[in-house]
């Protein structure tokens, strides 16, 4: 249990809403990112974690709610901030270092100008989002090395897994999502999610509600008609239909069955075989219900 003996907060903590509404949310996304570190067993005592902050909704969640745990004793890890300043034309690049700075937190600010690339790569009408995220990701793989962290870590929260899942559903032909937890190819990193219970508009509540300084991503989120967007659309429909949708939804990505799925590379099938089959293997059928 989280308790409200908040005093000698750390910075990025401090200033928060003094309202009963307030506190359950912090509670509920401290309960829930401690469940999902603690459920797909990222913390490795003594290790450094690399905190990617885009300076959006849900990754000032992320980097507050491991800062909390931290300052709780509850994540014995250390905590290092980075963002990769990816030279977009009126990126805020002061925005990020100035709040870090103020609020006492260790990080790294990196630039790389990968967005000219993507604009000289990805042929006009096509989305960028693919391309930027792997020149992105491996940029966070080689800083995460040059600074001894065991880890990158992302502020995807429930709502990005579910909207990937749909993704991969409609138009990758596959059921899949983001892994709260994974090991890069290279074998030498793990990716962490802690994120991966908590939903988006709580993420957003919270950050808006710390007066956090938020910078819009322009250059995905300028993009109109993207596939993500309109699965998010759909998802807020049945949400409003069926308040509680998501959460149904992403319960049942954590209760998959693997014997009621038509895949036969996750259930033997071939091997199944009745009670009466199994206990006289050489017996011939019984057509007698044919």
């Amino acid at each position: 249990m989280l308790d409200d003996d908040l005093t000698d907060l750390p910075p990025i903590l401090q200033g928060a809403p003094d309202s009963t509404e307030f506190r359950k949310l912090r509670k509920r996304i401290i309960r829930e990112t401690r469940a999902a570190i603690d459920q797909y067993g990222m913390i490795q005592p003594g290790t450094r974690w690399l905190v990617c902050l885009s300076g959006g909704k849900d990754s000032y969640t992320l980097l507050a709610a491991l800062i909390e745990l931290q300052w709780r004793g509850l994540l014995p890890v250390e905590l290092l901030a980075c963002n990769l300043d990816q030279g977009q034309p009126g990126f805020p690049a002061t925005v990020l270092p100035e709040f870090l700075t103020r609020m006492q937190i260790p990080h790294r600010i990196e630039y790389q100008d990968t967005y000219s690339i993507v604009m000289d790569k990805v042929p006009a009408g096509r989305t960028y989002c693919a391309l930027c995220s792997r020149l992105r990701r491996g940029n966070l793989y080689r800083i995460a090395r040059e600074e001894g962290c065991s880890a990158v870590v992302l502020g995807h929260h429930r709502d990005d897994l579910l909207e990937t899942f749909f993704m991969n559903l409609f138009h990758g032909g596959r059921l899949a999502t983001m892994p709260p937890k994974l090991v890069n190819e290279d074998g030498d990193l793990f990716v962490y999610r802690p994120l991966a219970f908590v939903a988006e508009e709580d993420c957003e509540r919270f950050s808006r509600a710390m007066n956090y300084p938020i910078i819009p991503c322009d250059l995905c989120g300028s993009q109109e008609g993207l596939q993500r967007m309109q699965v998010k659309a759909l998802l807020d429909e049945w949400e409003k239909r069926a308040p509680g949708r998501r959460n149904v939804m992403f319960r049942a990505l954590m209760n998959i069955r693997p014997s009621h799925m038509p895949d036969p590379a996750l259930f033997d099938f071939l091997a199944l075989a009745t009670a009466a089959k199994a206990k006289n293997p050489d017996a011939p059928p019984d057509l007698s219900g044919m």
